[in-house]
């Protein structure tokens, strides 16, 4: 039978690159963990890795049951702290996944006001760059998504929070800053700082630059927008983020903003979940926190 132990060893072992080091993580010996898993081994007629010279090589197989482990046993460690939250008289956990890098501002101001509407409900915040919001979502790994690109799916609810103007941003002393317009051409010869998302998630590609058959010299990512905004604002390259996210910076870190073509990018902020999920009141708090209306299941 495979059981919880099993997976806790095949992940630690990956984890840490041993056997020894996965045995002293569990508080087991190393001959119980080989014992352990020679014996799941001999009942299903397999091979979960093999040793390459100090290297453990996954099979086919321990690589299937490795990515089981990383599910499964995330869902037993949400389930138990949910148990936990229970035990203590609150009502639950959202958690919270994200897809709009710089969205983080704006969804902790949010999630401040909500944590103190509703104190009987946690919140965990999972950013979701480096995997599939949607189908995190459709899986049940998160209960909300916030993203600036909703995919209509079945069973999965979507509805626009906040609407906002993508801008390109400069130095004061950069010399596109006599211009209220950017066009492609203007990011030819320029270091464009991004996020680290691929391009095919950025707009300022998808909709702006390849149409027009347009790269930049280079595209640099930086994980912080703190960190875009002071590389610009040094006149080191430029960006584009949310206008919403440049303003409060632009007389401190002497930017200038120009709007993407002459008809712009309007993006919303959105947020997803399950349609059953539409129903709990706490979720519906959340929306209407989030949009600053009432939400209507």
């Amino acid at each position: 039978m495979l059981e919880r132990n099993h997976l806790h060893i095949i992940k630690e072992v990956h984890r840490l690159g041993s056997v020894t080091a996965a045995a002293n993580s569990l508080n087991l010996s190393q001959s119980a963990v080989s014992h352990t898993i020679a014996k799941l081994e001999n009942r299903f007629g397999i091979k979960i890795w093999q040793r390459k010279g100090n290297t453990l090589v996954y099979s086919q197989t321990g690589q299937y049951l490795l990515k089981l482990a990383e599910k499964v046993l995330n869902e037993f460690e949400h389930a138990e702290r949910v148990l936990q939250v229970y035990a203590a008289g609150r009502r639950g956990i959202i958690r919270i996944g994200m897809e709009c890098h710089p969205c983080e501002k704006w969804l902790m101001d949010k999630i401040r006001l909500f944590l103190n509407d509703w104190p009987e409900v946690d919140i965990e915040l999972i950013h979701t760059f480096k995997f599939d919001g949607i189908a995190a979502l459709k899986a049940g790994e998160i209960d909300l998504l916030v993203t600036p690109d909703p995919i209509p799916s079945m069973n999965l609810f979507f509805t626009p929070v906040f609407e906002y103007n993508l801008c390109a941003v400069v130095s004061h002393h950069h010399s596109l800053s006599n211009k209220k317009v950017a066009e492609p051409k203007d990011f030819h010869d320029e270091i464009l700082y991004t996020v680290p998302v691929t391009t095919n998630r950025l707009d300022v590609y998808t909709q702006f630059l390849e149409p027009a058959k347009v790269s930049p010299k280079r595209r640099v990512q930086a994980e912080s927008t703190d960190l875009i905004l002071q590389l610009v604002s040094a006149n080191r390259g430029i960006s584009v983020l949310p206008q919403w996210l440049i303003l409060p910076h632009i007389e401190s870190l002497s930017l200038h903003c120009l709007k993407l073509g002459n008809t712009g990018i309007t993006k919303a902020i959105n947020i997803g979940l399950r349609n059953e999920d539409t129903k709990l009141d706490y979720m519906q708090g959340f929306l209407e926190l989030a949009a600053g209306k009432k939400f209507k299941a």
